[in-house]
């Protein structure tokens, strides 16, 4: 039944009209058709417009960078009904990925597949995502060797190559533009968490990603989006007894990561990212059973799969005080 509905691919670009050739591509060798492709270009200054409507596809000129939410909102909204394929311009999709993910979706109301480093093709890049107590996120199996394994559910996808109903894009609003870019995918699967809307991880769809094409992953921008976006999302999800409870921890989570951020030379951006973040904090979150459930799941599957120093110092601070007591 999945296969019969429409797909409509949307793709946010902002330059690396290569990467975005790249992908259509790849969406062109599809073993199941999308039924259009929407390009949403964020004022490219190369020639990513003439790659996309050289290849056919439907463009969106936003006139300015208006951020991925934005650009994705925009996207789905001249969408018809069925399900929409959230794709970054940098990712390379396995000419099985989307028949992969119709039919292990069933009546899920999105999914996504295994995301791997395009460098290094035998290391993850990423799967779904976790959210630890701290308001930072993990996604899982990041930097990994890749693993064989079976679909699962899951409640979070990430926007770098998922599909979605569309139906559920709109009851929930789609993404929070408010985000600009990152973290805004793991604002709206919150959402899902607390509305009931649950995914499937089928790590038989396989896409590669470039990882951060347009700016880098430690750019000053990014960072400082990153770090205001953290605290929006304990301000907007955490009801007030939620976060006297989570506050050692979302002290710990954010400066660990403020440190981490230091030591790639962002300091003051991720500084700047805090400050804002400060001024916008107004917690205001609806207390949720489910969100409890999800953030007490996602730390456990964190807490026995991540290696790497920063989430083995959070979780050895942010403990330290449950310990005493």
């Amino acid at each position: 039944m999945n296969a019969t509905l429409p797909v409509t691919a949307v793709i946010p670009v902002c330059n690396r009209a290569d990467l975005l050739a790249r992908l259509l591509s790849t969406i062109r060798a599809q073993t199941v058709a999308f039924a259009e492709t929407i390009v949403v270009d964020n004022a490219s200054s190369d020639n990513a417009q003439e790659v996309a409507r050289s290849a056919g596809c439907r463009l969106i000129e936003m006139g300015s960078n208006a951020g991925f939410a934005r650009a994705v909102n925009c996207g789905w909204q001249a969408a018809s009904e069925g399900w929409i394929a959230i794709l970054n311009s940098d990712v390379e999709l396995d000419p099985q990925w989307l028949e992969l993910l119709l039919a292990e979706s069933g009546g899920s109301s999105f999914a996504t597949g295994l995301i791997l480093n395009a460098t290094n093709r035998n290391l993850v890049d990423g799967t779904y995502d976790l959210v630890g107590r701290s308001g930072c996120a993990w996604r899982a199996g990041h930097g990994e060797p890749r693993r064989e394994g079976g679909s699962k559910p899951i409640a979070i996808a990430p926007g770098t190559a998922c599909i979605f109903r569309r139906e559920v894009l709109a009851e929930l609003g789609g993404l929070d533009e408010s985000y600009g870019s990152y973290l805004e995918d793991v604002d709206f699967g919150l959402r899902c968490v607390q509305r009931g809307f649950t995914g499937m991880y089928v790590p038989g769809a396989l896409a590669w990603h470039h990882g951060s094409a347009t700016l880098g992953r430690w750019n000053p921008a990014v960072v400082r989006l990153i770090s205001r976006n953290q605290l929006l999302l304990v301000s907007r999800h955490y009801d007030r007894a939620l976060l006297r409870e989570c506050l050692w921890p979302v002290i710990v989570g954010q400066l660990l990561w403020g440190l981490v951020a230091l030591r790639h030379g962002a300091g003051f951006a991720w500084l700047r990212g805090k400050r804002e973040g400060l001024r916008e904090f107004h917690p205001n979150g609806a207390p949720s059973a489910a969100l409890r459930g999800f953030l007490a799941a996602s730390e456990r599957e964190i807490k026995s799969r991540a290696s790497d120093s920063y989430w083995r110092w959070y979780f050895r601070v942010s403990m330290s005080r449950q310990n005493d007591t």
